[in-house]
């Protein structure tokens, strides 16, 4: 946008119209399932076990700075067996998100090691149950029930859009099971609990994540960089992501002073775009942003590709934050951009590893034989669990569970998650970074990257992939940019 600039006063009055947009369309009254067995996990073990326990080969005290703590001695009295439960989406339409689940779940049982001293002051076996929401909000409540009730875990976490967190939570909310979440908007993952209620307060559900305000300040402050008419398309699904998120950035796009093109919501599987893609092209819209799961996304480009549709700016959300989904696109990837919630350049260590986001995505390359991806970012669900134990009194007491979840004050993957601070509130303007939005949730860090032409990936073919290059981090300037976003250019 010629001529303009924003402060960060002027993001906070932005943000600030979003109000209580959050719509109940993504609501959870139809997911909570009165849940039974017979069901099939996938676990993070070998193929061969139905679950990851700390009995696989261990890091210890020697060797993993992060379980010097807590690894035991010979002193510790042994405790019973601790059981968490992870859902995930590691199958369907939501699979990219879960590509690194089973590696972040095997990572964080080798840290547990054979014996985990509690806040009990006893050595425990820490079992971690990983089990596939198959990109289904009902099935992602139902293996919820079944953790709960059936394997009878003492925590659940989870990660991947609201779609697998909301309808976990709200299945532990109402079983009375701590919960601990991430990756979802906290607009999205909250809204969808409390029929768009922000203020809303649960008592078992705790979220990490950052919010609309956020990515809607990163947009703008990066798309100020190129000259556009300052028209804007605009498309959203008709699903519990898009649906609570499309009314929170029109009103800010709009104070902002762009033209929005809303395409309307389309469903989840949509495979022909023609119609929006003409609408777009008709307003010479020269900004094009939205949300879509990746296969939607990749047939959406290509077909605006073979239209002729080609925005100066091209930014978009969850489904550009995989390198697979620029890989199956080709060269119409380059300058693509999209929020990012982590990366190897965000300068966080996990206290329970004791490695740093470079040294965790290199040992990710380096044993899974692939390219870094965002969600990595969900081992923080266990750098969190791990930290809520060692400072729980007594196990067998989910009340003191919950005591020390909102006790947390913890150095992750992620960067610091700290309940402790004031809640700065869920009343507009929403403060932009990381922060105690409100009781339940703790807002991580979110800047912006664009997809450019590399030497390194894809591992196995060099030069034909992309990497992720951080342009812009004004709700997060704790991570390093490497420039500005540039004008796409198609190829």
């Amino acid at each position: 946008m010629s001529g303009s600039s924003y402060s960060r006063r002027e993001f906070l009055k932005i943000a600030g119209l979003t109000g209580a947009a959050v719509g109940a369309a993504g609501g959870l009254g139809g997911v909570l399932s009165a849940c039974g067995g017979g069901e099939t996990t996938t676990t993070a073990a070998p193929p061969a076990s139905t679950e990851t326990t700390a009995s696989a080969p261990s890091t210890t005290a020697a060797t993993n700075p992060g379980s010097s703590t807590t690894a035991a001695s010979a002193g510790p009295e042994a405790g019973r067996e601790i059981k968490i439960g992870f859902v995930a989406p590691l199958t369907g339409s939501l699979a990219s998100f879960g590509v690194p689940d089973k590696y972040c779940a095997e990572r964080a049982t080798k840290a547990f090691g054979d014996n985990y001293v509690c806040g009990d002051g006893k050595a425990h076996k820490i079992t971690i149950t990983t089990v596939d929401s198959q990109s289904d909000s009902n099935r992602a409540a139902q293996v919820a029930g079944d953790l709960i009730n059936n394997t009878k875990v003492d925590m659940v976490v989870a990660a991947s859009t609201p779609d697998t967190t909301a309808p976990v939570s709200a299945q532990c909310e109402a079983a009375g099971t701590p919960c601990l979440t991430c990756d979802t908007p906290w607009e999205a993952w909250l809204g969808s609990q409390t029929q768009g209620d922000l203020s809303a307060t649960l008592k078992w559900a705790y979220h990490v994540f950052w919010g609309a305000e956020d990515v809607a300040a990163s947009m703008l402050d990066a798309w100020k960089n190129i000259s556009t008419n300052k028209i804007v398309s605009m498309m959203f699904p008709n699903d519990a992501d898009g649906n609570a998120l499309r009314p929170l950035y029109t009103p800010i796009f709009k104070e902002a002073g762009l033209t929005v093109v809303d395409a309307g919501p389309f469903q989840d599987g949509t495979e022909d775009f023609s119609q929006q893609i003409a609408m777009f092209k008709k307003a010479g819209a020269e900004i094009g942003m939205g949300l879509f799961i990746p296969p939607d996304f990749t047939n959406f480009w290509k077909q605006a590709a073979q239209q002729g549709y080609k925005p100066k700016i091209t930014t978009y959300t969850k489904a550009l934050l995989f390198p697979q989904s620029v890989e199956a696109l080709g060269a119409i990837s380059n300058n693509l951009s999209t929020e990012v919630w982590w990366s190897p350049k965000h300068p966080f260590k996990s206290d329970f590893l004791g490695q740093t986001c470079q040294e965790f995505a290199d040992d990710f390359e380096a044993t899974q034989k692939m390219q870094w991806t965002q969600p990595l970012l969900h081992f923080l669900v266990f750098d969190w669990a791990a930290d809520v134990l060692k400072r729980t009194a007594s196990v067998d007491d989910k009340e003191a569970i919950m005591t020390a979840v909102k006790a947390t004050k913890l150095m992750t993957i992620a960067g610091l998650i700290d309940f402790s601070a004031p809640v700065v509130g869920s009343t507009p303007p929403f403060k932009l970074g990381p922060c105690h939005i409100v009781e339940n949730v703790y807002k991580s860090p979110l800047v912006l990257g664009q997809w450019r032409k590399s030497d390194k990936y894809p591992l196995n073919d060099p030069g034909k992939g992309f990497d992720l290059v951080l342009v812009d981090n004004v709700t997060a300037p704790e991570v390093p940019v490497a420039g500005t976003i540039q004008e796409y250019t198609g190829a």
